[in-house]
This record gives structure tokens, sequence and C-alpha cells, in this order.
């Protein structure tokens, strides 16, 4: 029988390494053909990488939270074999294993294809902990466990630290020595993820090379409240998606930065790069971290379009189903904290883009309309953008020719 070697795939030239995350087998475990391995964490994605044959697991060449580069070799599979009854040997298991960890129970089949359904933060979350997956309730869609199902878990289950045996003597002053309060004071210290560091890196980014400043403004919903109402039903049975707010955001700003090319430009050195295409970013909120898959040529996109778009890219995320290319490039970029109630905030950019756009909570206030004192649904807008090549003027003309599109839906069908 031939073994077989796997290897890190090639990795996009944006991503130099990756950090190997978990071993999802141990060496004596029977694979098949494309089944997954190992989990591989870059700075934007969680990459599987599958069983290129069928066979036996014999060796794993790399411990859970090494660098990897492409083309590294990760394993390596006995094709056509066949595992043999009883434990894995020691030695090759504990491979998988960061030096001082104690080698941990086998899964059971049950447990193991559990844990294979679960998003990778939280698969391994679950393996820090030493879980089984089959013990916890899961309260996400299609019953799949969340991150927050996990911590809950823990907290029922946990107990309070046994008590380390008293010194032999102590000095008498001891005694007198204040107590301290009542409860736990535990910390823990653990290390950043590869998203989570990449996402630092870029926000100290944009303060520190960004002449970044936020102008404001709020717009009327009520008009695209009534059209929302008027063809929910008729939209979702025709589109299979929901009428949202994206779509209508996402066409105002298009026809804003048709107006205003500045606005959907980037600085390169001395030089000013004019898009001449819209790829809009919307940034969507994951258990690991902000991340924001693009839009490509949103211009040419119909509203049921986007709001497909949106929902699955929205799904994938939280799953960590998305690819590079996804994550990759925008030339604009639009930010709900709304969905977290926030009523207003100053968006950091996401560079080398000269602007992003803030959506907020939508609220009802009393607003003056044709001098009568109404209620209606307000929401304020926030346009963070690069001073170094978007004046003010452009910017407060942009957030208008925004606001006008929200308020008369009509101009985004007409296009004026």
């Amino acid at each position: 029988m031939s073994t077989i070697e796997v290897r890190v795939p090639q990795l996009p030239e944006s991503v130099a390494d990756a950090t190997l995350v978990a071993w999802r087998k141990q060496p004596g475990d029977a694979v098949s053909r494309d089944e997954n391995l190992v989990d591989l964490e870059t700075d934007k994605v969680v990459l599987e990488v599958p069983a290129p044959v069928s066979g036996v697991l014999r060796e794993l060449k790399v411990a859970n939270g090494t660098t990897v580069t492409g083309g590294q070799v990760l394993a390596v599979i006995e094709e056509g074999a066949t595992a043999a009854a009883g434990a894995a040997p020691a030695v090759a298991a504990d491979v998988g294993r960061r030096p001082g960890e104690v080698a941990a129970p086998r899964e059971s089949a049950d447990t193991r294809k559990e844990s294979d359904k679960l998003a990778p933060s939280v698969r391994r979350l679950v393996e820090e902990h030493k879980l089984a997956p089959t013990d916890i309730a899961g309260s996400g869609r299609d019953g799949r466990i969340t991150k927050g199902d996990v911590l809950s878990h823990i907290a029922d289950k946990g107990a309070a630290p046994v008590a380390a045996p008293a010194p032999a003597s102590k000095p008498a002053a001891a005694a007198a020595a204040p107590s301290l309060p009542a409860g736990q004071r535990d910390e823990r210290r653990v290390p950043m993820t590869r998203l989570r560091a990449r996402i630092a890196e870029r926000l100290v980014q944009a303060q520190s090379t960004a002449a970044m400043l936020t102008t404001f403004n709020e717009v009327d919903l009520k008009a695209v409240n009534e059209l929302r109402a008027r063809y929910k039903e008729k939209f979702e049975k025709e589109h299979g998606a929901r009428l949202g707010f994206m779509s209508f955001f996402v066409k105002a700003c298009v026809e804003a930065l048709k107006r205003f090319p500045v606005v959907n430009a980037s600085v390169d050195g001395n030089d000013i790069v004019y898009h001449e295409y819209y790829d809009v970013g919307v940034a969507v909120s994951t258990e690991r971290g902000l991340i924001v898959p693009v839009l490509r040529n949103a211009d040419q996109l119909g509203f049921g379009e986007i709001e497909k778009s949106v929902v699955g890219y929205a799904t994938r995320a939280r799953e960590g189903q998305l690819t590079l290319e996804e994550l990759t490039g925008g030339t604009f970029t639009i930010t709900n904290g709304g969905v977290f109630g926030s009523l207003l905030s100053t968006p950091i950019l996401n560079m080398p883009q000269s602007a992003i756009l803030g959506m907020h909570k939508i609220q009802e206030r009393p607003v003056v309309v044709d001098g009568q004192v109404v209620v209606r649904p307000m929401m304020y807008l926030a346009l963070s953008y690069d001073h170094r090549l978007v004046d003010g003027k452009e910017a407060v003309q942009f957030l208008v020719s925004v606001k006008d599109s929200l308020e008369d839906p009509a101009r985004l069908m007409l296009q004026i």
C-alpha cells in the first residue's frame, strides 16, 4: 500500500501563512476521500483541508497552533488501509497536541459526528474545555450549537476551584491581613486569533494613516417602510428573499458614488486611484470577529440579487464558509451598528478605501414636516472619510444624496 502526503493548499498571494487550529482526525483513524482532516486559520477565513484519498491516517507532522505555509506537509495517509482495532499509537497522537497538553479520551463516533458540524470557533471552544457536543443544547439554526450555547453550558457546569492546602506555618502578622471579597477573581489569558490580530492591525493602520473625519445626517425612512410593507409578500415570492433595508442603502450609495467618484477612489502613494466599478462591502459580525464580504459590481445588481447575496454572505460567514476571494477588495463599505442597538457611531475606514457609511438604529422621533410636528421612523447616518482626498463639501453632498434617494425611493428607479 502506498503512502500519500497531506499538504497545505496553495495560499493566495495576499496570505503568507496560516495557523493550524485543530486536527479533526488522529493517527489510526480511517478517513474517506474529501473528508475534512484539519482546520487552518488565515487572516480572513478558516480553511478546511480534505483528505486526498481514502485510507488510514498514519502520522501527524504538525501540532495544533503551529504556523504553516503553502505546500508544507501536514500528515501522511496510508492509501487503501483499514483502521486497526484498539487505540492509536501514543507517540503519533502526541504530535497533534501542544507541548504540555494531556491526552484526552478519544471521541466516540457520535461525539465526533456532532463536532464536525460545529463552526470552527465553536469547535475550538468545545475542545479547549474538553466538552462533548452531544451534551450541549443548540439554539442556532437547525439546532446548531453557537458560541453562546457553549459558554452557557460551561457556566452551568462550572464548580468552585479546590482550595490549595494551607502552609504548615504562617507569620503572626499574616493573621491581620485584610480578607479578600467573596467570589471568584480569575483571569484567563488567550492568544488572539489570526482574524482578531488582523482586525486590530488594520484598525490601527486606518487611524495612523488616514486623515479620518466623520460627517452626520439623518434620514426619514417612512417611504422605504411603506414600499417594503406594500411589496413584501410579492418580493419574497418572486426573489426568494425578504425585502430588507440593505438593498435600498446599497442602491442609494451606488448612485451617490457615481455622482462623487472621489468617494469611490483610494490613495496609492502620491496617486489617487479612481475605480470605474462599484464593489460594495457589507460588514458582517461573526463569532470570530467582523468581516466584510464584497458585492461585486453592485451597480449591476437588482434589489432581489442584493438581498439574496447579503443573506447568503451572512449565513456562510457565521459558518466560516466564505472564500478569500469573497472577502478581498471592495471600493466602499457599509456597516450597520443598528442591528445591535447603536444610535450613533463613527465607523473606522476599511483601508485602503476612502469612505465608509454607518447605518444605525431606526427610532421613531417627532420631526417637523410642512410646518406640522409628526412622528417618523428616523435613522442617523454617519460617513467617515479620508480627508486626504475627499473634501468636506463632497462628503456632505454624498451623504445628502444618499438621504434624498432613501426619502424618495423612486429616484433609485429613475436614477435621478
